[in-house]
């Protein structure tokens, strides 16, 4: 194993440390936690989100004025402990209340529900939004259902710019309900992700091998193969998207290529050239398109696709500027 660190059991807090550091003057870390908020919060409805660390730039790198106002970071891809979520949602209820947006994990709805509940007990109101975009596989590794993915960004994205503008607790559980049924992901992985206090590799691709629909724990996919060219990786990952949405001609999405922590942008940038030439020769209309690296799975080589179809004034909040280190 190579990795710039000191001692495996500290990558967490050193990390925390290091992010707050490099970014004190929008970011603060709440006391005796491995919480991090934002600094200036406005009188509205608080997101709070989180989960295991090891997919950064998510979630801390989305904090700020039109997206997260706290992000609650566990171990490396170990869902973060009800206290420690608990103490997010006190450090940023303005009153208004607090939408907790939760990836389909296991151990993150148990934890993110546990902590509703103590938050509740002191009277402060919670509604949730949980998150299960990838299409891939149903019910695989810590997962009832399909896992929460890259797509959660977008997520963050709608209901932080409908929240600054007011939005109450309600009206943003529901929202964010119907961006969640709009929300598809999959993704390709061309080698496994090591988690440093176990030394080794989650899994193993052959040279020559990748593997459809990994999941950012390093899950297992749906198949493996032979590396193929990037246009040919593009038509499997559009054509399970095709199916997955049964969409129109004409019909409007948002696009994300998020890097999963090894490919560089240059191959990001290929793969979104073929995937886009594949939704023109469907007649799909891309209104909006992110390229990079948004939510990660340690050093794995490899991206998945997003697709967002595009309802109500949802492009506008996209594209609104927002205050964060990562977006």
């Amino acid at each position: 194993m190579k990795k710039i660190i000191n001692q495996a059991q500290n990558v967490v807090p050193e990390m925390v440390q290091g992010f707050v550091r490099a970014h004190h003057e929008k970011i603060q870390q709440v006391p005796e936690t491995f919480v991090l908020k934002q600094k200036e919060i406005a009188k509205q409805v608080a997101l709070i989100s989180g989960g295991g660390s090891g997919h950064e730039p998510a979630h801390a790198g989305f904090l700020g004025s039109g997206m997260l106002q706290a992000a609650v970071c566990g171990q490396v891809f170990t869902s973060p402990t009800p206290d420690q979520i608990f103490e997010g949602i006190k450090a940023v209820d303005q009153g208004q209340g607090v939408v907790m947006v939760v990836k389909n994990y296991s151990g993150d709805i148990m934890n993110f529900d546990m902590a509703k509940d103590l938050a509740e007990m002191e009277d402060i109101k919670v509604g949730t939004v949980v998150v299960d975009d990838d299409i891939a596989v149903e019910d695989s590794t810590y997962t009832q259902g399909r896992r929460g993915v890259a797509g959660t960004i977008l997520v963050h994205k709608i209901l932080g710019a409908a929240a600054r503008k007011g939005a109450t607790v309600e009206e943003l559980v529901a929202l964010g309900e119907k961006v969640v049924k709009n929300l598809k992901t999959i993704g390709v992985a061309l080698t496994g992700a090591t988690v440093p206090e176990v030394g080794k590799a989650g899994f193993v691709l052959a040279d020559d091998e990748i593997e459809f629909g990994v999941g950012i724990h390093g899950e297992p996919g749906y198949k493996r193969e032979k590396i193929k060219p990037s246009k040919e990786m593009a038509e499997e990952l559009v054509s399970k998207l095709k199916d997955a949405f049964q969409w129109s001609k004409g019909e409007q999405f948002a696009i994300l290529i998020n890097g999963l922590g090894g490919t560089p942008l240059m191959e990001q940038y290929i793969f979104y050239n073929d995937a886009l030439n594949l939704l023109n020769e469907e007649d799909i209309e891309v209104s909006f398109s992110k390229v990079g690296n948004y939510m990660t799975s340690l050093e794995m080589a490899g991206l998945s696709v997003t697709m967002l179809k595009i309802e109500d004034d949802w492009i506008k909040a996209l594209n609104e500027e927002v205050d964060t280190v990562a977006w």
